[in-house]
């Protein structure tokens, strides 16, 4: 039993990786597979149903809604991927200098970490998204923000865990310090957590943006992000339910392929 549930796990993650892959390449190539120009306005064919020239039909402004999808997925998924290599990135940074130096440097840093979380993600977001203004750059400013904070105080408390194990020991007194010292026998143990940490992070970042977006302080229009053109759906609920329809499902897909993801990764780790 164990090990069908091992196999059935194993091919589950796979799929999901499989598919996020296949996600992820409809959006580098979304410039040569989008059928027409997601940004073109024709008035004349507002609202029109699926067809062979338009496959999901069009919106209000007779858009292509297909070529918006497929450009939605660098601004959704991209965005999300950019905030949590950069956020982890950094964090790894802070966390290996705080968790080496110690002293009154990892004080001040607990102390101002415990001040930033002790407000909600989404609140802290809020707060300097109302500083710095509604656009995309903003947004990834703001969450990038919030993500390293999270992530340094935990990197911190990974690596003063590791620092008395055995080979850290033996590795300190061979020389190895510093940069050597983490890049040889700090990150490759710690590899594993962390990037189980950030894919299980990932669906809560999209739509985190999306959320954002749908309320005017990400990305704002005619981008098609995909909280955007839910945002741009909305009044037309009633009549033509589609065009919240089909962004709300790469959502919902995308987020739970990740989770799918991030839940074998953990078992593993």
């Amino acid at each position: 039993m164990k090990f069908v549930r091992t196999k059935s796990g194993n091919l589950t993650g796979l799929i999901s990786l499989f598919l996020l892959v296949i996600t992820g390449l409809l959006g580098l190539l979304a410039p040569i597979l989008m059928p027409h120009d997601p940004f073109a306005v024709d008035i004349a064919k507002k609202f029109s149903v699926p067809s062979w020239d338009y496959p999901l039909g069009t919106d209000h402004l007779g858009r292509c809604i297909l070529s918006r999808l497929l450009l939605g997925i660098r601004y959704s998924l991209g965005s999300a991927l950019i905030i949590q290599l950069v956020a982890i990135v950094l964090a790894i940074l802070l966390g290996a200098f705080v968790a080496l130096k110690r002293g009154l440097i990892d004080f001040l840093f607990i102390r101002l970490c415990d001040i930033l979380l002790a407000f909600p993600t989404l609140v802290l977001a809020f707060g300097l998204l109302g500083i710095l203004g509604p656009s995309l750059k903003n947004v990834l400013i703001a969450l990038i923000f919030t993500q390293l904070i999270y992530y340094a105080r935990m990197i911190r408390g990974l690596f003063i865990g590791i620092n008395e194990k055995d080979f850290v020991q033996a590795a300190r007194i061979t020389g190895t310090t510093g940069i050597q010292l983490i890049r040889r026998h700090y990150i490759p143990n710690l590899l594993p957590s962390i990037v189980t940490i950030v894919a299980l992070d990932i669906g809560k970042v999209i739509l985190e943006i999306a959320g954002f977006s749908f309320i005017g302080l990400g990305v704002q229009a005619p981008i098609p992000e995909w909280g955007m053109m839910i945002n741009e759906g909305k009044q037309y609920m009633r009549q033509h339910p589609e065009l919240m329809l089909y962004p709300g499902l790469a959502i919902i897909l995308v987020v739970l392929l990740f989770n799918q993801l991030a839940n074998r990764l953990k078992r593993l780790d």
